[in-house]
């Protein structure tokens, strides 16, 4: 493609400096009132634009994108996964997709790492019981939780973030295993004495603690089906910071009703928004509205990798962050 000034549509509010750089180099429609584009608006936006600029909460599939006019020969997605978007039209109807990889893991890898601590140590219900004014003061048997210095730690998809949860759980002294599509190299097995398992049962059946890091794709779908959850051991926790798509949600929040695992940290939801209001009631879990990579500056650092990929596509060369396959 070589164009002097595309037509860009932007399906969100995007920091303001990615927002100013944007007008400075496109014809661009922005998004001031930061509310998901309603379907018939989308509808519209595929028409008239060149490229489209979306994120994960916009549903890019078949239907619409058959909407599409002539001229829409880009999406560039302001995020890593592209669950949203389907990938197989596109290919076959020679729509190039970008993402944003890479700038992400950091900080998904914190969120994560943060809530391996919050929820065995029980942080978001004392600090409930503290604002109730619930807290009678220090006491020997008050709000006991349990360590995680010494304890297994099972990571799905050791990929980019989860490389990046295992680094930060070695320095608190737990011990690393995953499960994945492939195996790491030996360095990183070394260098995180990590121990790998073929068999995704088998790994949860032993471990501590589990962390979702895998993509939402057709083979990860309620990849922890209500028969794997059984696999779990009473004392066990689970963390996702992925996608609410690869747990069964329903048969989880049975089993936390249940005890019969100890405890969650979700910052992904299989209906996002809607949250099920029987983990809402929960005390053993800890629950966050999708915030795992939200930081300002991986927020800008997305908005310049979609720059780069839309500026190189104008100029008429190949992307540097173009979606070939599954992402991870």
């Amino acid at each position: 493609m070589k164009q002097d000034r595309p037509r860009v549509v932007v399906t969100r509010k995007l920091p303001d400096v990615i927002e100013t750089r944007m007008m400075e180099l496109f014809d661009v429609q922005l998004n001031l009132d930061d509310r998901p584009m309603s379907n018939g608006e989308l509808v519209e936006a595929v028409k008239t634009t060149n490229v489209l600029v979306c994120t994960v909460t916009d549903r890019i599939d078949a239907a619409l994108l058959s909407e599409r006019g002539a001229n829409l020969s880009l999406i560039a997605n302001y995020g890593t996964g592209v669950d949203h978007i389907d990938i197989a039209y596109t290919r076959q109807h020679n729509i190039m997709v970008t993402n944003t990889p890479d700038v992400l893991t950091e900080d998904t890898a914190d969120m994560t790492m943060a809530m391996l601590l919050a929820v065995p140590r029980r942080l978001t219900e004392g600090e409930r019981r503290l604002r109730a004014g619930d807290w009678q003061g220090w006491a020997p048997t008050s709000m006991l939780g349990h360590r995680i210095y010494g304890k297994r730690l099972g990571i799905i998809g050791m990929g980019r973030i989860g490389t990046a949860v295992a680094r930060r759980a070695r320095g608190f002294g737990i011990s690393i295993h995953y499960h994945n599509r492939h195996r790491v190299h030996s360095d990183t097995e070394l260098e995180l004495e990590a121990t790998y398992w073929e068999s995704l049962d088998q790994m949860l059946a032993r471990m501590d603690m589990i962390s979702v890091n895998c993509p939402h794709t057709p083979a990860t779908y309620h990849l922890l089906s209500a028969r794997r959850l059984k696999l779990l051991q009473p004392h066990c926790v689970i963390v996702n910071t992925s996608r609410g798509e690869v747990i069964d949600e329903i048969a989880l929040t049975h089993m936390l009703i249940k005890n019969e695992i100890a405890g969650a940290g979700l910052d992904v939801f299989e209906h996002e928004p809607a949250i099920n209001p029987k983990l809402l009631a929960l005390n053993n879990v800890v629950l966050l509205p999708h915030m795992g990579s939200a930081t300002y500056e991986g927020r800008v650092d997305m908005g310049e990798k979609v720059l780069i990929n839309i500026k190189t596509f104008v100029d008429g060369h190949a992307p540097p962050d173009r979606v070939i396959g599954e992402t991870s």
